[in-house]
């Protein structure tokens, strides 16, 4: 009994995309960020995006989307060209968890 309580409750935390990235990681990552996008997420120019307090999922489709070419913008396909799948979620992981 236990072990398929368990079992539910890895399948929802999975379903729910609860797992995380690193957000100690993300930070890290973020200083490549940082001239549009500020060093917490918080754009000084008005031209680019707060990234800062964005939900993790939203922040991750838009990142694999500029990586695909789903979404286009030269400035940013060449920022996330070489994101690992891990950066591309350490990132949203960091960003979503500034306040």
């Amino acid at each position: 009994m236990r072990f398929l309580l368990a079992i539910g409750v890895f399948l929802l935390v999975v379903a729910n995309g609860a797992i995380a990235g690193d957000v100690v990681a993300g930070k890290a990552k973020a200083a490549q960020c940082a001239a549009c996008h500020g060093a917490t997420g918080m754009s000084p120019i008005d031209l680019y995006p707060n990234l800062a307090g964005q939900k993790e999922q939203y922040l991750v489709k838009q990142m694999n989307d500029f990586r695909s070419g789903a979404r286009k913008d030269p400035t940013m396909q060449a920022m996330v060209t070489a994101l690992s799948d891990a950066d591309v979620d350490n990132l949203a992981a960091f960003y979503a968890s500034v306040k």
